[in-house]
């Protein structure tokens, strides 16, 4: 499959075709909390604007297995082996294009940690992560190495119908994002662009049974109770070269 063949859904065109890597996400689940944007203007860098949908910032904690992960020209060999992925981000716009900050990730793959963290100077932890599915739904628990204090565990059972989100809906807001955005030890300003063909998504049911990965941010949202929840099987994707802004 040409992922490039579909971008009519993107809210901005592509940069280029010259993409460097492919990723594989299954099993993703996301859990998302609205709050104020300015109790998280001190912790998103002052050159991005934050984004907000009806007035409200958003927060997401996603949670996820990745595999297949293959730089451009070497398809038949993975970078490394699959692993699990926890992140904590928020929405932001710089020159008019919207993206993702992230505040924190956690994985469960050493090496990736630590290439990624160089890479694309974005906030990795080492953790052990486990996804477990149990009948219709899927558990989660993320615990940081070392930090045995920051901690996640959930639930989510995905709803039947499958859907992909109405453009100016909140689901497109949240879930259609194609670029990331990270700032060095210096305060300076990266982008990496991604692509992908539109989120195929189910609504679902959500429980938090432990949020302290959210906790350090004091940001006004109750951990335990997720606004609203997406869930979507699989997705591929295409990420560009990270470059300064």
């Amino acid at each position: 499959m040409n992922l490039l063949n579909v971008t009519e859904h993107r809210p901005f065109p592509l940069p280029s075709k010259r993409w460097i890597m492919r990723q594989s996400w299954k099993n993703i689940a996301f859990f998302h909390w609205p709050t104020s944007p300015n109790l998280l203007r001190s912790w998103v860098p002052s050159s991005l604007e934050i984004d907000t949908f009806h007035g409200h910032a958003w927060v997401s904690l996603v949670v996820f297995d990745m595999e297949n992960i293959h730089l451009r020209g070497i398809p038949s060999h993975s970078l490394t082996p699959a692993f699990s992925e926890v992140n904590l981000r928020t929405y932001v716009i710089y020159n008019g294009i919207p993206g993702v900050y992230f505040l924190s990730i956690d994985v469960d793959n050493w090496a990736s940690s630590k290439i990624a963290k160089r890479w694309f100077r974005l906030p990795y932890h080492d953790a052990s992560i486990s996804i477990e599915p149990s009948q219709h739904s899927y558990h989660f628990e993320c615990i940081r190495n070392g930090q045995t204090n920051i901690k996640g565990e959930g639930s989510i059972t995905p709803l039947r119908d499958i859907y992909a989100a109405d453009r100016g809906s909140l689901d497109y807001w949240l879930m259609e994002r194609y670029r990331m955005y990270c700032t060095d030890k210096r305060s300076n300003l990266f982008k990496t662009d991604i692509h992908h063909q539109p989120w195929e998504l189910q609504k679902a049911e959500s429980e938090i049974h432990r949020n302290t990965l959210l906790e350090k941010w004091n940001i006004g949202v109750k951990e335990n109770y997720p606004a609203v929840s997406h869930f979507s099987k699989k997705l591929d994707t295409l990420f560009w070269n990270i470059k300064s802004v």
